[in-house]
């Protein structure tokens, strides 16, 4: 897929010399700023994640044990009615997936009327029977979502994948924008955007609303940790400090009696509220594996027993698993009455002859995954792939197509992007993040747009060498974003940058 095909968001169809006319502004700024400038300041900013300790680890590479995520200094920019759009899509989907896995752990009404087929549900591994029967706290089981969006043209978004697990990178949106204030204070005087600091009290708040019947009015909540060497350590960590919360390894937390206490110095602490990120099959060695060293005996007990909240709930994988993805615009067509607001890109589903068919007949031209694959592994890109690769995928396809879904390569929208060569367009996604608590839902006024930093890669995850953005939300109020007579690029000199 050629840049030139893609939809970019600043600079449109048009080019550097014809921007998009809300966005005049912002390009006059990347225009006009000096690249030296630009790759100073974002030289800046790597160093300061670099001392916070803002990295991740690559699983399996020996030779990057730990390292930063790649940040670019040119935000993504939504403007006020992109995002209200977005929003009301958003939370209808969020919506969606909790009345699905309300339903699916309890009466299967989906089921009964014939909306989804049983076996994808019951033969899914990411199906928990040990959950079945249990009801959290005000029905709700996706209390953090981050679902994954795509965009192919000005009013064109597509909801490419929901994570309704342990959706991570919310750390490396606070971050990125800590970044931006701090080197780039002119755009924020000139540009009204939405502030994304108060997610840690939104998230406290969340946690607080859906805390068991018996917790009082102070009830304690944790964030749980398998520990240090997890590859979002740093976003754990961060999380709790910045909610002023306990942050605790499984060895610090027991289970007696069906109730779950904190182990202090000062003695023990029942505890309410776990914001747990610990995957399902190592949480409770009683219950799921019994080799985990991670989990916390007898924590599922006490969960059944309705004595402590965990976020997210055990049992959500079967609403992110990519099978089930297919089927979201019945889902949220069956429990919203409405038709989905978000489109999903358009999805084959490789269980069923016909569709597998067309599958091996066109793979260079598609995009394979593992229905329960994360993280840009178990993917083929055909675009890009080799004629191995295809072949190899191919045989994985014959032999287990109940494994796979494949979607049509998107011509996926771009953003400029400060390269080793200058500016040039690169792909992005983008993961707003939805909370759900007691009291509705709420999209946080911002996300993790994703780069892929690869001339034309389409693969943003940063195992696989994509990096992030800002991303900027403008308000309602905020005045025409057209170029005016002292450009945000003249300025620069005029700022005491920090470096």
């Amino acid at each position: 897929m050629g840049e030139a095909r893609a939809f970019d968001e600043i600079w449109g169809h048009g080019g550097p010399t014809n921007p998009r006319a809300p966005l005049e502004m912002l390009a006059g700024w990347i225009a006009e700023t000096p690249r030296e400038e630009l790759a100073r300041r974002l030289e800046a900013a790597e160093n300061t994640f670099r001392q916070l300790g803002i990295t991740f680890a690559v699983y399996g590479d020996r030779d990057a044990a730990e390292r930063i995520i790649p940040f670019d200094i040119v935000p993504r920019v939504f403007l006020a009615d992109e995002w209200a759009r977005l929003s009301a899509g958003l939370v209808q989907r969020v919506e969606a997936i909790n009345a699905f896995l309300d339903d699916i752990y309890g009466e299967r009404r989906i089921l009964a009327d014939g909306i989804l087929p049983p076996d994808i549900v019951f033969r899914n591994p990411q199906f928990r029977h040990e959950v079945v029967g249990i009801r959290p706290p005000h029905g709700i089981w996706a209390h953090i979502c981050g679902i994954d969006l795509v965009r192919t043209g000005p009013d064109d978004f597509f909801v490419l994948e929901d994570n309704a697990r342990t959706p991570s990178g919310v750390s490396y949106m606070l971050e990125n924008r800590e970044a931006m204030i701090r080197l780039c204070p002119e755009l924020f005087r000139n540009f009204r955007v939405a502030a994304v600091d108060s997610y840690p009290d939104r998230l406290h708040e969340t946690m607080r609303s859906v805390a068991p019947p018996g917790a009082g009015s102070r009830p304690v909540c944790v964030v749980l940790t398998p520990g240090h060497f997890n590859s979002a350590y740093y976003e754990h960590s961060f999380l709790a400090d910045s909610m002023g919360i306990e942050l605790v390894e499984p060895a610090d937390l027991v289970v007696d009696d069906d109730v779950v206490w904190m182990q202090t110095i000062a003695g023990r602490v029942k505890v309410d509220v776990i914001y747990r990120r610990i995957d399902d099959d190592f949480l409770d060695p009683v219950v799921f594996r019994p080799d985990s060293l991670l989990g916390v005996p007898g924590i599922m007990s006490a969960y059944r027993a309705g004595n402590v909240t965990l976020i997210n709930a055990p049992g959500n994988g079967i609403a992110d698993d990519k099978a089930i993805y297919s089927y979201m615009p019945e889902i949220v067509r069956y429990y919203s009455g409405g038709e989905a607001k978000l489109p999903n890109v358009e999805t084959y589903r490789c269980r069923e002859p016909q569709a597998l068919r067309y599958v091996l007949e066109r793979l260079p031209e598609l995009v394979v995954k593992l229905v329960d694959g994360s993280g840009g592994y178990g993917m083929l890109v055909g675009p890009t792939a080799t004629k191995q690769e295809i072949e190899d995928f191919r045989a994985a396809l014959i032999a287990e197509p109940h494994r796979y879904i494949a979607q049509p390569t998107l011509a996926l929208s771009t953003v400029p992007t400060l390269t080793e060569k200058g500016l040039a367009p690169r792909h992005v996604d983008f993961r707003p993040f939805v909370l759900t608590g007691r009291d509705g839902v709420q999209v946080v006024p911002g996300g993790l747009t994703r780069v892929a930093l690869k001339e034309g890669s389409l693969v943003v995850n940063s195992s696989q060498g994509g990096g992030t953005k800002d991303s900027f939300v403008l308000l309602p109020d905020s005045p025409q974003l057209q170029a005016q007579s002292q450009t945000l690029g003249g300025m620069f000199q005029q700022q005491e940058l920090g470096s």
